[in-house]
């Protein structure tokens, strides 16, 4: 992750909030919770600061029903939590005050299975990729049950090929965990790899091409990967919602 979360200095803002919200950076980085939570707690910060000019030390009932009423007019359920779970985190550890969940914020309680995609469909997704490296990446999800950022930090040494396993690091609650490999994805992975040979990266950042590659300082780019997933699903007229899951046996050509 770079020094400041999507690259924002907090020198940009106005005291005090420029220091309190460089505080809560450091107080989350150091609470050792994954990145996506880290940008998120840290945006719900930089969105709550804007809207009350930057004056965030005593909001008082009224002030956040305002902010919540127009926060869950422009967006989801989802994005609503995740603002108030990042002003919790500033509230306890940045202003050092308890916290009350305010009693006009109840969010609904919602359990939803995954949408599943047919053998017949992660198919007709792999044949109409058109970027090998995009192909590769989709089938190796599917094949192995990973979730986005899992298959991104896939490294060529979390390939054991000799057990016929893969090591998934910082996973879900940030614990380690092995899935089976079948022997056509460590196929498909290793005429792959044959043609980038990055040292360390399964699927190292293609934006200088392929030969370029090689030496990647990171992994493709998650907005490229879901972009990219999104049209071919439209372009095959799928009607369901990424991420799918489901542990697909056909094989891509790579």
């Amino acid at each position: 992750m770079s020094e400041h979360p999507s690259g924002i200095d907090p020198a940009k803002f106005p005291e005090p909030f420029a220091s309190q919200y460089r505080a809560h950076l450091q107080h989350l980085q150091l609470k050792g919770l994954q990145p996506k939570t880290i940008e998120a707690y840290a945006r719900a910060m930089r969105r709550i600061g804007a809207h009350f000019q930057f004056d965030v030390s005593a909001l008082s009932p009224a002030q956040l029903a305002d902010y919540f009423t127009a926060m869950k007019a422009q967006h989801s359920w989802s994005g609503v939590k995740l603002d108030l779970y990042g002003l919790k985190f500033f509230t306890e550890h940045v202003l050092a005050q308890p916290w009350a969940m305010p009693g006009f914020i109840r969010p609904p309680k919602t359990s939803r299975l995954p949408d599943i995609v047919s053998v017949s469909q992660a198919q007709a997704i792999f044949e109409h990729t058109r970027v090998a490296s995009y192909r590769v990446f989709f089938f190796t999800l599917y094949s192995l049950g990973l979730r986005l950022g899992e298959g991104l930090a896939l490294t060529v040494a979390d390939i054991d090929a000799e057990r016929m396993r893969v090591q998934v690091r910082n996973a879900k609650g940030n614990r380690d965990r092995l899935v089976p490999l079948p022997q056509a994805t460590l196929d498909v992975l290793r005429r792959f790899w044959a043609c980038h040979r990055h040292p360390t990266l399964l699927f190292p950042n293609r934006a200088a091409g392929l030969a370029g590659a090689h030496s990647a300082s990171s992994p493709l780019d998650r907005g490229g990967v879901q972009r990219t997933l999104a049209l071919v699903v439209e372009e095959l007229g799928i009607k369901k919602k990424y991420p799918p899951t489901a542990c697909a046996t056909a094989t891509p050509r790579t």
